[in-house]
């Protein structure tokens, strides 16, 4: 008899609790319904698809191990080669502008590894300013190789006027501080010769400009 009452009363509360939703459901405007209903057939339409993953089995153990891999080793690697290029980029820097402090600049790059990266803004900075005191004690503000370099050009006739009266000028300038190296002082002859070869024609080319 309990058990009827018990079972009597769950029931009266089942259908108590289907006639308050039902109202419920009817107070709600028709548009809300109708959104309700779209959005629960697209969870039950996307359901699937969401459990459903992209790869499985063997071909998602194959996915895991290939991009183990690419952490393990790819990454390092190339994090290791951009922080050597980045590091090293003040000599290049120096080398195109044929900084005379150049291997101190290196230098200082290499021990910038060692102490992690701090003093490569001093090298940074350094391949950008000009070696004042440097030009005040040897008259030049360049590298040998940019003697070296021009010379190359000279005989190959690629120097302009302007570029070979500037390394004429660095020459004498060098020369002012002290003797030149025999290398140097065959070049200072031909800037010489050039020049001297030159002026007829850029006396002829004003002419027929004026």
């Amino acid at each position: 008899m309990r058990q009827d009452k018990r079972a009597v009363c769950g029931g009266a509360l089942d259908a108590a609790f289907v006639a308050t939703a039902l109202a419920a459901s009817l107070a709600v405007p028709r548009a809300a319904r109708a959104f309700a209903m779209a959005v629960a057939a697209s969870g039950l339409l996307m359901a699937p698809a969401a459990q459903a993953s992209l790869l499985s089995g063997e071909a998602l153990d194959t996915a895991a191990n290939a991009l183990a891999w690419i952490v393990l080793v790819i990454v390092p690697i190339v994090a290791i080669t951009v922080f050597w290029l980045v590091h090293v980029l003040p000599e290049k820097i120096a080398h195109k502008r044929h900084h005379p402090q150049r291997a101190a600049i290196q230098t200082l790059c290499l021990l910038s590894l060692v102490f992690g990266g701090l003093l490569w803004p001093l090298a940074w900075l350094w391949a950008y300013t000009k070696p004042i005191g440097y030009k005040i004690a040897y008259g030049t503000e360049k590298h040998e190789d940019y003697f070296h370099e021009s010379g190359e050009k000279l005989r190959a006739g690629a120097l302009s006027a302007e570029e070979l009266q500037h390394l004429r000028d660095e020459l004498v300038n060098v020369q002012a501080r002290g003797p030149l190296p025999p290398r140097l002082r065959a070049l200072l002859d031909e800037a010489d010769a050039a020049l001297a070869a030159g002026a007829p024609r850029v006396a002829a080319i004003e002419a027929r400009s004026a």
